[in-house]
């Protein structure tokens, strides 16, 4: 018998199984889709790492994260700095000096405080005062100039929903940053394992059983998988056949491309804010890793990134946070908790959505309590 089942190859799955090998136990992972490392995963194509599942920019402030990473993989100094493209207009993210210069020409943090009071000042003059959704929560914190160029069509596109019907709390604050400074990322440590994140898991896992294409949920009951303990990081749902009814998520569909020339756009993500312009972002991938010597200096690869409801045969990648939907979890939960030796793990496992750093911080924080 095994000690631990763990379903998922993902992060979560992957960084547990470790822990739990380390300690002595008896593993084995099974993975639904045919590769290891989940949304992380990237394939090499013309000698480029190519994030298969969008853009992943490892980032943290955790030092324990950070040193167990640096563990697996070397990390190069990659600054995540996208851009957002407006009809003809480029704009920096996060908002910062450099997009207020290119919205209204201020060159101060003190002119562009000003613009954005006056901007707001406007809103409440039109009667919003009292944020009722997204749309007049966003207006609120920015002004039209932002909401309208940088907010609204990327946000519903995201959502699949006008951002007069979404709810306010999605949009609690707008990050402004009164300086010159494109990083995206607040955090004391950033970069991109050198190589890919599937380089980095197959590390995580060395020496573990790992099966995959394998559908546990189909053969649950195979002798093979009889384990003191389960750690289940697929749809908390989907394990107890939807008996409470279905959860909500968003999903996401790649178009990829390979182009014969060397540098489609100069940046790793450029994010497409017009709602006209289907996908939400363009990510060219020979960016995260310009160390590489083997990409190819003639050709480059692109992907496109459309967002889609989620349903039956699509992947589910984020979780829909709304008031319905988190009630419904915390049924869920209370089956969970009725579940004698399974544990449920990860986005999809816990319903809400970690950043990789944070997934890997559940992980060891599991590993801590039940090894």
């Amino acid at each position: 018998m095994l000690d631990h089942l763990i379903v998922g190859a993902g992060l979560f799955g992957a960084v547990f199984a470790s822990e739990a090998k380390k300690a002595g136990k008896k593993v084995l992972v099974l993975e639904r889709r045919d590769h290891i490392a989940g949304n992380v995963y990237t394939e090499k194509i013309e000698g480029i790492n190519v994030h298969r599942y969008g853009a992943h920019i490892f980032h943290t402030s955790n030092e324990r994260v950070w040193k167990y990473v640096n563990e697996h993989a070397d990390f190069n100094r990659f600054t995540n700095s996208p851009l957002a493209r407006y009809k003809d207009e480029l704009f920096n993210l996060p908002f910062n000096m450099n997009t207020f210069h290119s919205l209204w020409g201020v060159v101060t943090p003190k002119e562009a405080k000003e613009k954005i009071s006056e901007q707001i000042e406007e809103v409440k003059r039109s009667g919003i005062t009292e944020p009722k959704n997204l749309e007049e929560q966003a207006l609120l914190l920015g002004g039209h100039d932002i909401y309208e160029k940088l907010v609204k069509g990327y946000t519903e596109k995201q959502w699949g929903r006008k951002a007069s019907d979404l709810p306010a709390f999605i949009i609690r604050r707008l990050p402004f940053r009164f300086t010159y400074d494109n990083n995206y990322f607040n955090d004391k440590y950033q970069g991109i394992p050198i190589g890919g994140y599937t380089s980095m898991v197959e590390d995580i896992l060395d020496g573990i059983p790992v099966r995959t294409g394998i559908d546990y949920l189909k053969d649950r009951d195979n002798p093979d998988y009889e384990a003191e303990n389960v750690v289940f990081t697929g749809m908390i749902d989907e394990y107890f056949d939807h008996c409470l009814g279905k959860l909500e998520y968003r999903s996401l569909k790649f178009e990829e491309e390979i182009l014969d020339i060397p540098d489609l756009q100069g940046n790793a993500v450029i994010n497409y804010t017009e709602f006209e312009v289907p996908y939400t972002r363009v990510i060219e991938h020979r960016h995260f890793e310009p160390e590489n010597t083997e990409a190819s200096a003639e050709r480059t690869v692109i992907t496109k990134e459309y967002p889609l409801e989620w349903d039956e045969g699509r992947e589910p990648y984020y979780a829909v946070n709304d008031e319905k939907n988190d009630s419904l979890y915390r049924e869920y939960e209370k089956l969970a908790q009725k579940e004698r030796n399974v544990i449920f793990g990860g986005r999809l496992g816990q319903y809400r959505y970690f950043d990789m750093d944070d997934t890997i911080d559940e992980a060891l924080k599991l590993a801590d309590r039940i090894l």
